[in-house]
């Protein structure tokens, strides 16, 4: 398990996922703008990305959450491909991590419970933030295991 987050593969595990959390949520972004439907994501009526990215919970102060999303995860590529060998980058990324799923959370929960609708796009971005978390919190794990 600890060769996933020890040397350059956790860097590169984590851009990765930064790089498709960033993508789905520039999709997010342009769903809330759009005012065609998406068919690739509006499946159903239980899978439905417009009803999730243009309902009221899509907007916090009149900025949509997919923007929010977007600029949260460039920050976190940003320090996996140039401060990747920085000590502490690791735990910078697990804490910015960490606030991203508790709120990736929150939205979650709003689709389950208020909407009861499912957007692709926002569960792909909950997998990839929950990932980052994951191997953050592994490669922080493995680093004080090593200072010990």
């Amino acid at each position: 398990m600890f060769d996933a987050v020890s040397g350059s593969r956790y860097a590169l595990y984590v851009a990765l996922c930064s790089m498709v959390g960033a993508a789905v949520s520039g999709l997010a972004l342009q769903h809330h703008y759009g005012h065609d439907s998406s068919s690739f994501c509006n499946i159903n009526a239980t899978f439905d990305c417009d009803v999730v990215n243009r309902s009221s919970y899509s907007r916090i102060a009149d900025v949509p959450v997919a923007l929010a999303g977007l600029v949260s995860y460039l920050p976190m590529l940003g320090l996996a491909v140039f401060q990747r060998r920085k000590p502490e980058t690791p735990a910078l990324l697990l804490f910015l991590s960490s606030a991203g799923l508790a709120f990736s959370l929150y939205l979650t929960y709003v689709e389950a419970a208020v909407l009861r609708t499912w957007c692709v796009l926002c569960l792909t971005s909950l997998l990839s933030i929950a990932l980052i978390v994951i191997l953050s919190g592994l490669r922080v794990r493995y680093d004080l295991k090593r200072t010990i």
